[in-house]
Formats: C-alpha cells, sequence, structure tokens
C-alpha cells in the first residue's frame, strides 16, 4: 500500500490491488501540491467535512471517474445533490468497503459547502487497509477523546493538522499525538497559506523527544506502508 500527500490535507492511498482512494483531495487551488485534479483518478473519495480546501476537487474528479464519495451523512446528500455516487455514513459509524473499512471519528470543527451549505458535523476518519489503520483527523481542535480513538483502534498512522488558527497548533498536536498513541505521526494543513504557517520539522522534534517517530512528508512524496 503506498500513501501519497499533495499538501494541505490531500491524499491518495492506492493498495496493493491497484484501489485508488482520495481523501480531501484540494488540488488546483492548492498552492503547494505538485499536480492538478486532471492528474489524479480514484475509485473512492473521502471528504472529512464540507469546506472548500477539503472537498477541494473531489465533484470534479468523482464525476470523470465515477467515484463513490464515502462521508457524513448531510455531506453525503450534498454530493448526490450534484448528481455523484455517495455511501452516506456518520459519526461512530463503520463500514466495510472493496478496499478496507472505513470509520468516521468526532472532529472539532465547521463543515459548510462551497455553496454555503450545511453539511453535518466535521469528522476524522480512520481507514484501515490490508492490516493497517490510518487515522485521518480531519480539520480539529485538540479533544481528550483522542485517547480513546488510539486504545480501541491502534493507529498505524495519524496524519494531523498543526497550522493553528483554524485547527490545532504544534503544541496541541503534540498532545494529540501522546493521546492517541499513534506508531507514526504525520503532520498536515500547514504552508498553504499565510495564516497556517508552521515548522513541521519543530512538531517531528517535539514528537520524537515523547518516543513516537514522526515522517514529515514533503509535498507530492509518495511512500511504502
Amino acid at each position: 500500500m503506498k500513501l501519497r500527500y499533495f499538501g494541505h490535507s490531500a491524499f491518495q492511498i492506492k493498495t496493493n490491488d491497484g484501489i485508488k482512494i482520495l481523501i480531501d483531495p484540494f488540488l488546483d487551488d492548492n498552492p503547494v501540491s505538485p499536480v492538478k485534479s486532471k492528474d489524479v483518478d480514484a475509485e473512492f473519495i473521502i471528504l472529512t467535512h464540507g469546506h472548500g480546501d477539503h472537498v477541494g476537487d473531489g465533484l470534479k474528479i468523482g464525476k470523470r471517474c465515477n467515484s463513490l464519495f464515502i462521508c457524513v451523512n448531510e455531506l453525503a446528500e450534498w454530493v448526490k445533490s450534484k448528481g455523484l455516487n455517495a455511501h452516506n455514513m456518520h459519526i461512530g459509524g463503520a463500514h466495510n468497503f472493496d478496499f478496507g473499512r472505513v470509520k468516521f471519528t468526532i472532529a472539532h470543527h465547521g463543515s459548510l459547502s462551497p455553496d454555503n451549505q450545511y453539511t453535518g458535523e466535521a469528522s476524522g476518519v480512520l481507514v484501515t487497509i490490508e492490516g493497517k489503520t490510518i487515522y485521518h483527523t480531519g480539520d480539529t481542535g485538540l479533544f481528550y477523546d483522542m485517547k480513546l480513538i488510539g486504545e480501541m483502534n491502534p493507529i498505524d498512522y495519524m496524519l494531523l493538522p498543526i497550522g493553528d488558527n483554524f485547527t490545532m497548533g504544534i503544541n496541541d498536536a503534540v498532545k494529540a499525538v501522546e493521546l492517541a498513541n499513534p506508531k507514526t505521526a504525520i503532520p498536515i494543513h500547514y504552508n498553504t497559506f499565510p495564516v497556517i504557517n508552521s515548522d513541521p520539522n519543530q512538531f517531528k522534534t517535539l514528537v520524537e523527544a515523547n518516543g513516537t517517530n514522526c515522517k514529515v512528508l514533503f509535498f507530492g512524496e509518495e511512500i511504502e506502508l
């Protein structure tokens, strides 16, 4: 399985069987992404919430690729209203798909679509594929239940924001890693825009001082999980 980071909160997962899953595919207007929406495709698109920098180019990609969207109920209904396919879920619920298992978690944030429609609660998401669990926290502030999430769903890779202002900053993100106890932490949602500039290497230093591995991915990097 491979994980590729496009900057901000956008990722692509490619399974060993070749199935491609996008998470929060903000590409065309993402100033740090090395690729554009025309360069990627996906059978599945997971959205953590409705903000434009997370829905991103999902609709465009989904229409071209006939993708299945996976998201919380209200956001799924909004996707369907645009003529696309979606699997409705909600926080606390899990479902098995062809590629693996998806479970949504809470996230402390808002969720409004690019056309100003309410799209339900913001979420994080646990994706379990080929025996490994990735926890994409979405946009969120720090919350203590991250400890329970980690205890009940042992996490291999935790993808979490460090950019501050709209989400956790570095210090809160370090605490989040301590609570969830993943094998590896990967910082996201930083340096896309000046208001969320942050130093991922400072985060890495603090996380590793607490005994957890941290991987800082450059924009466009793909790693084997």
